[in-house]
């Protein structure tokens, strides 16, 4: 859905809101000429017919419970009737007070830590985005929002600036993340999810279409490297044997329990572990990867590729660029909702980010509140609280005629059975 689309169908709610509020208030008004009406034509028969005494005095009090309430209403948002009432217009007088309370009651009740820390323990940020991104409607949404905005947001920021800092975020996490523990996890993940036997298997295949391919390259060499004083069908027949003997030996390790597939398959385990425990392994990684980052061969291409990414992504039409980012949404959905290790850490990161940034600053974030309230348009916030509220408050309206009609009627049938 396209900003114009959500300003369109925020419009459409306001003009549903005016008219159930323009009913209601019609409704409120009618009933209060209605008890108008019935108390004027009351009065004139009542000579005649005692019993209406009843219903004019319903009908009176039922009147002055209706004005009663419409100035109350009325007085919330403007002054009756434009006179200069005191404490009326309550909204309007009181707006920078209201907005100053109101960003008071959000950092007080809203923005402590307990209150954030028990809020987020209870939603678990982590696997409440997965659930909704693994919803194709909502990644499908996000993505189209996502992907009208990428390409005008490229083409009005600096290039440079999003190159350098898209470069210092990236080098910020490769710094950060451990080489030799992170290759041991991966090689892990491979080895243990039994992709090692394809591998594996891949390999053997790529050996054996090697040998029969390059099988006069490896006889040539052996015929090189022997003894000048060999016949050569000795040499061609060593060479046979040798690329022979190689190929049998590549077919006998297809087998799972060849002792060679196991020792392999021993030997990088011991590796993968070694990568993750191992000091100097460790030392040797880091310093590796450094130097792979300080090159500035990486940097280049690196600039390259991020100069062909800024192209496309300016030049893509939005629908192309909203269905890949659909795609990567719901694998990010799913990992969420699969991983708890990874809803875990993510769950911790909200909280701190909770506990650290924003509870902190608590008071800045009312104080802005504050702010924004007392910047806006006076008569503008009066026709949007009424828009929102008004149609209940009619409500009080209706309520307060015909309640009061029912109090004056007791009060009426009391003092006729009193006498007084």
């Amino acid at each position: 859905m396209t900003a114009v689309s959500l300003v369109a169908a925020a419009a459409s709610r306001d003009d549903l809101k005016a008219r159930d509020l323009k009913r209601m208030r019609t409704i409120a008004t009618g009933l209060l000429v209605v008890m108008a009406m019935v108390f004027v034509a009351a009065s004139l028969a009542d000579d005649r017919w005692p019993w209406l005494g009843y219903v004019r005095a319903f009908a009176e009090a039922g009147m002055v419970g209706a004005c009663a309430d419409w100035f109350a209403v009325t007085a919330i948002f403007r002054r009756p009737l434009g006179l200069p009432i005191p404490h009326t217009g309550i909204i309007p007088r009181n707006k920078d007070k209201i907005g100053q309370a109101l960003g008071d009651f959000i950092a007080n009740n809203f923005l402590t830590v307990d209150v954030l820390d028990s809020r987020l323990k209870q939603l678990e940020v982590a696997r409440w985005g997965g659930e909704w991104l693994r919803q194709p409607r909502h990644a499908r949404r996000l993505a189209g929002r996502l992907a009208g905005l990428l390409p005008g947001v490229l083409r009005v920021l600096p290039k440079d600036m999003l190159r350098d800092t898209a470069a210092s975020i990236g080098m910020t996490a490769a710094k950060a993340v451990p080489a030799a523990p992170t290759a041991s996890k991966i090689l892990a993940a491979v080895w243990n999810e039994g992709r090692s036997q394809a591998l594996f298997d891949w390999g053997v295949d790529q050996l054996v279409t090697y040998l029969a391919e390059h099988e006069e390259l490896i006889q040539a060499n052996v015929e090189t490297r022997s003894w000048k004083w060999m016949p050569k069908f000795v040499d061609r027949m060593i060479a046979e044997k040798v690329t022979s003997g190689l190929g049998q030996v590549l077919e006998e390790m297809r087998a799972p329990d060849h002792p060679w597939r196991q020792e392999l398959g021993s030997a990088i385990e011991a590796f993968i572990e070694r990568l993750a425990h191992d000091p100097d392994l460790i030392a040797k990684g880091e310093a590796l990867k450094l130097r792979l980052l300080e090159d500035p061969r990486l940097h280049e291409q690196a600039r390259g590729v991020w100069n062909e990414l800024e192209g496309r992504l300016s030049t893509a039409e939005s629908p192309m660029i909203a269905e890949r980012l659909e795609q990567i949404l719901l694998a990010l959905g799913e990992w969420l909702h699969t991983e708890q290790g990874a809803q875990a850490r993510l769950n911790e990161w909200a909280r701190i980010l909770a506990r650290q940034v924003i509870a902190p600053r608590r008071h800045e974030i009312g104080g802005f509140v504050a702010q924004v309230v007392a910047g806006w348009d006076t008569k503008g916030v009066v026709d949007k609280l009424e828009l929102q509220v008004g149609k209940d408050l009619q409500y009080i309206r209706v309520n307060g005629t015909i309640v009061g009609g029912l109090v004056g009627l007791v009060i009426y049938t009391l003092s006729q059975a009193l006498n007084l």
